[in-house]
């Protein structure tokens, strides 16, 4: 399983959003993915927006480890962000 955690082409969230209701949906096999129930083989999961579709995540601690391998590169403000939320959780 591969998780697209960003992509130009997804939308792009904001503070402003009131976005309440996500999923995950599987890119391979189009269609909603949960716990590899989604069909045989690899799987591409996105995170789904019921409104804006495919979304990019946000920076999660997680990304700290290889900050450089994400394409497009996470901006000085999106590691910043998920600095002080790696602090805030110690």
């Amino acid at each position: 399983m591969t998780t697209i955690l960003r992509d130009p082409s997804f939308y792009e969230p904001t503070d402003e959003d009131s976005c309440w209701r996500f999923g995950y949906f599987c890119q391979t096999h189009d269609r909603p993915y949960s716990h590899e129930s989604c069909g045989d083989g690899p799987h591409l999961i996105a995170l789904h927006c019921d409104e804006h579709g495919p979304e990019n995540m946000w920076p999660q601690p997680k990304m700290l480890m290889f900050p450089a391998g994400f394409d497009p590169a996470l901006s000085d403000v999106q590691l910043t962000w998920v600095q002080a939320q790696w602090d805030a959780d110690d």
